[in-house]
């Protein structure tokens, strides 16, 4: 689940020496708890893979993964998540179609999808107290050449970034990577003022990662921030077919673009090591992109 560059409410593990919290790991058994709630996320997308088809509505989705999860001793940490100004996340997952950018609910439409369709299915997963939070988009049966290069860009822009999560360099080592690939290379457009973020024991906490460079002072506090070693994160590029601009209806929590174009969301934990970044969650990598 993304977060916003605005203030997460959450419970941080460590605090450092000058009251940054960041999410940082070192013992082998909280290593391990990661690894085990990544590899719960990236299971069920595994198991979605099999399930997901023309015809099904996001409420049967959202039931079968809360269904999947119980079966692999997990629960969904999204569902009753809880923002200011929001209602309680009403959804085991979270589930974006077409033009929804992120945060879609199972309650926003009762239409089935049809083929063509691109849903992103974001998965938060708490396992024996650990979190696992991965986002991953697939297009149902088949799809449109924009589709496909959208997909593709969002795929190599992760991965892009996630070499680019080096111990010792700045956060905005990561936005360089991706904003390059994504909008100077592919000409799409990353959204704005939404990113990753920290996990660890929460599902949210600093520190805020940008997809995109900043452009004024101020607008960016965390970007020169450096990876540290055992900072667990969250990272994740939101990308549209055409403008940047989303919009959402006050106090409802599905994003979308606001000039209808098509949006993927691709999100991966990343565990920063002493020789590089980790990715927990790198089987997602090896899903098709059309399913059904």
């Amino acid at each position: 689940m993304s977060s916003s560059s605005s203030p997460i409410p959450a419970s941080p593990e460590k605090k450092n020496h000058d009251g940054w919290y960041d999410m940082v790991i070192h013992r082998e058994r909280d290593i391990a708890g990661a690894e085990a709630a990544a590899e719960c996320v990236v299971e069920m997308h595994r198991r979605l893979v099999d399930f997901l088809a023309a015809g099904q509505t996001l409420s049967e989705i959202d039931e079968f993964i809360g269904r999947e999860l119980k079966a692999m001793r997990s629960r969904s940490c999204f569902i009753r998540y809880r923002i200011p100004g929001q209602s309680p996340f009403p959804s085991h997952s979270c589930l974006s179609v077409n033009q929804c950018v992120v945060h879609g609910t199972h309650l926003m439409s009762d239409a089935p999808l049809v083929v063509g369709d691109l849903i992103s299915i974001d998965i938060g997963v708490r396992h024996n107290g650990w979190i696992g939070d991965a986002a991953w988009t697939y297009a149902i049966k088949e799809c449109t050449d924009e589709a496909r290069r959208l997909m593709d860009t969002g795929k190599e822009s992760l991965r892009r970034g996630i070499e680019a999560m080096q111990p010792g360099r700045p956060l905005a080592d990561w936005a360089r990577a991706v904003q390059e690939h994504v909008e100077d290379e592919c000409g799409f457009s990353l959204v704005r003022g939404l990113g990753g973020h920290g996990y660890g024991k929460s599902l949210h906490g600093p520190p805020f990662v940008s997809n995109v460079m900043p452009t004024r002072p101020g607008e960016w506090p965390d970007a020169e921030r450096l990876f540290a070693e055992g900072l667990l994160v969250a990272v994740e590029p939101m990308i549209n077919a055409g403008g940047h601009e989303v919009t959402s209806a006050p106090g409802e929590w599905p994003i979308c673009t606001v000039d209808g174009s098509l949006s993927v969301h691709y999100e991966a934990d990343v565990l920063v090591t002493a020789h590089g970044p980790r990715n927990l969650t790198a089987g997602l990598a090896d899903l098709p992109d059309v399913v059904g």
